[in-house]
């Protein structure tokens, strides 16, 4: 490795884990200086243990920074709005995160006139697509180091055994990640779990690989019934009984606990890279499916049928921008502001049953429903001729008639 004079300043997002822990010194062994930044996203990391260890390492700096308001407030709340939920299964776990730590990144290098920011995510992977979009729109300027598309850092870790090697030989401790077998992402929103054992889409998942949710057999066999009140879209409160929680953090720390509790949230799925590779991962978003599923049910109490439709055609390509890094981008800019437009009336409460794995919504009310108990009523007219109904239908019985004349 060289030891050169210093080739300028680099601000590295740090976990503590194995690769960005060989990453921190494997640029300064190349004559950089290394700024560690770890983002608090409501992940369950030893802050001051990752601190302790990138300074031993030689870290010049290291930031730590609580994102977790802005997260749930801005990055959360915003997805669970536009309903965005990548090839229909996938909350976005992993990805509603990066932008955050990738802004906060930024304006750390900013703050310390850093050249330079770096990741650990690999070349394979969706996350360094997320990082470097991010990185580019937010300063144009700035130069992307990322080691997994370095020739010299790929020579020097060809495989997995390398990369221990490194770290036995500068005393970094991978007691855990030589544990486990598969990779995961924790943050408050979900914990992630991938490759390793995982690789295999026909493998069945152990039950030790679930971490933030209970199986059947361990979730209570009675449910909690709860109610969260929306405002334009936006969650404001959770009632449990005699609990009643609020703040976006609290509300949707205790929606995770309650999540938890019930086994709520798990996914299974192979999904589609942005890179054009397909890869198979394990899921764990508690509070996130709850969120969701109360916040779609109340749209069907305030929201226009057609407002519906349409949004529902947008959220699609909300899902697939926030998925494939396009966060900071001026379509998905665009987007925010169709969402907030159509949740201006999404405003009420939604009661769910939690158990078993399954968050149930079970009744809903709204100031701004559109509902007509009357016109919905078998027995009252309310309004509607039922007669009217049949015009409608003639009219549109009329193509259908004539498609199956034409084809005789």
């Amino acid at each position: 490795m060289s030891t050169a004079a210093n080739k300028g300043k680099i601000v590295l997002a740090y976990s503590g884990g194995l690769d960005t822990s060989i990453i921190l010194k494997w640029f300064i062994e190349e004559g950089y200086e290394v700024i560690a930044y770890i983002a608090d996203v409501g992940q369950d990391d030893d802050y001051e243990l990752a601190r302790e260890k990138a300074l031993k390492l030689g870290a010049a700096k290291v930031y730590v920074e609580d994102l977790k308001l802005e997260f749930v407030r801005d990055y959360i709340f915003t997805a669970v709005k536009s309903q965005a939920i990548y090839e229909g299964r996938y909350l976005l776990g992993t990805s509603v995160a990066r932008p955050i730590i990738a802004k906060r990144q930024i304006e750390i290098a900013a703050k310390e006139g850093a050249q330079f920011v770096s990741h650990g995510a690999t070349g394979k992977g969706n996350d360094q697509v997320r990082f470097e979009l991010s990185y580019y729109a937010l300063n144009p300027e700035i130069q992307v180091l990322a080691p997994w598309k370095m020739d010299n850092f790929l020579s020097a870790f060809e495989g997995r055994q390398d990369m221990l090697d490194y770290a036995d030989k500068h005393d970094i401790p991978v007691s855990a990640t030589r544990k486990k077998p598969y990779s995961e992402d924790d943050n408050m929103l979900h914990i992630s779990h991938e490759a390793g054992v995982l690789e295999d889409p026909n493998h069945a998942a152990d039950e030790d690989v679930y971490s933030r949710t209970n199986g059947a057999n361990n979730s209570p066999d009675s449910a909690d019934i709860i109610t969260i009140d929306f405002k334009a879209g936006v969650p404001v409160r959770v009632t449990n009984g005699e609990k009643v929680v609020e703040g976006a953090v609290e509300l949707f720390e205790y929606l995770n606990e309650l999540g938890t509790l019930h086994g709520i949230g798990r996914l299974d799925m192979v999904e589609n890279r942005f890179v054009g590779i397909k890869s198979r991962g394990v899921y764990e978003t508690p509070g996130g499916e709850i969120l969701y599923k109360a916040h779609r049910d109340l749209e069907g109490l305030t929201m226009d049928r057609e407002v519906m439709k349409i949004r529902d055609q947008m959220s699609l390509k909300v899902a697939e921008l926030i998925y494939n890094g396009f966060w900071f981008s001026p379509e998905f800019e665009l987007l925010s502001v169709f969402m907030d437009k159509a949740q201006e009336h999404n405003t009420g409460s939604v009661q769910l049953s939690l158990l078993k794995g399954v968050a149930y919504p079970m009744a809903r009310k709204s100031p701004c429903s559109l509902y007509d108990a009357d016109q919905s009523s078998m027995d009252i007219e309310g309004g509607y001729d039922q007669k009217d109904a049949d015009g409608f239908i003639k009219i549109n019985a009329v193509r259908l008639k004539n498609n199956t004349a034409l084809r005789g």
